[in-house]
């Protein structure tokens, strides 16, 4: 894959998925522009690769994200990855936490791509958008109720921007990981070393994914290798959400 003359923007690159995408794309000959709220983060990337432009910004804060983005347009590749995620349960979440979580998570996606596509039509430019969703859109978990709701929300506006912007020449789709390895994701298999034990049992491929099979399935989204893949949100999780494995039936090695 070759995205010499693209210019991409990633949300949310100031660690994890976000960040590995944005080295990714620019090894791959895009002229990245990396987003995050901490700039901080976002210098020790521009340290690890001088190519990649900063951006510092709050992307709940609508009007000033809309002006940060219109101020790099075009862009050609955008990957909206900037998320938060909560553990709460359905009685214990609060609107204070719906509001967050659909602020973050989904309008500031909207709000980016907006921008993104409005400039891109006036320029009479083709594009290519990713979201970074999770399993959690696509299956019910006991926890983190809002997170999971408003993973669902954005797989949703992909397929619905999909009938729309396509015939435009901006296609769009989502990746939907499971657990991944990042810094966070180690921590949280140190802190439930029991339940994650379980999920990687209940995987077929007996791991999980390594950011870089996450950042992988994006640059090929994002380039012409899948043109005709369009509208859909495709899971990186090892087939865990291909059925169930049952313990008891010799599943366990």
């Amino acid at each position: 894959m070759d995205f010499s003359g693209k210019r991409a923007l990633v949300t949310g690159a100031g660690a994890g998925i976000g960040r590995q995408t944005a080295l990714h794309l620019s090894k791959l000959g895009a002229e990245v522009f990396a987003l995050s709220r901490t700039k901080s983060k976002l210098e020790t990337l521009q340290q690890e690769d001088p190519k990649i432009k900063i951006i510092a910004v709050d992307v709940s804060d609508w009007d000033a994200t809309r002006k940060a983005v219109l101020e790099i347009t075009p862009i050609q590749l955008l990957v909206n990855n900037a998320a938060t995620d909560n553990d709460e349960q359905f009685l214990a979440t609060t609107q204070e936490t719906m509001n967050h979580m659909f602020n973050v998570n989904v309008m500031a996606a909207v709000n980016i791509s907006q921008v993104v596509v409005e400039d891109l039509i006036k320029r009479k430019m083709k594009g290519n958008i990713v979201m970074v969703s999770s399993e959690a859109g696509l299956v019910g978990f006991s926890d983190g109720f809002a997170y999971n709701m408003s993973k669902a929300a954005l797989d949703n506006c992909v397929k619905s921007m999909a009938i729309e912007l396509s015939p435009l020449g901006i296609r769009i789709n989502s990746v939907n990981p499971g657990l991944v390895l990042t810094d966070s994701g180690k921590i949280w298999v140190e802190r439930n070393e029991k339940k994650a034990q379980e999920i990687k049992l209940r995987t077929p491929m007996r791991r999980f994914s390594e950011i870089s099979d996450v950042t992988n399935v994006i640059a090929f989204l994002l380039s012409d290798n899948s043109t005709m893949v369009n509208g859909h949100n495709l899971p990186v999780e090892g087939g865990w959400l291909c059925g169930t494995n049952f313990l008891a039936d010799g599943h366990e090695n």
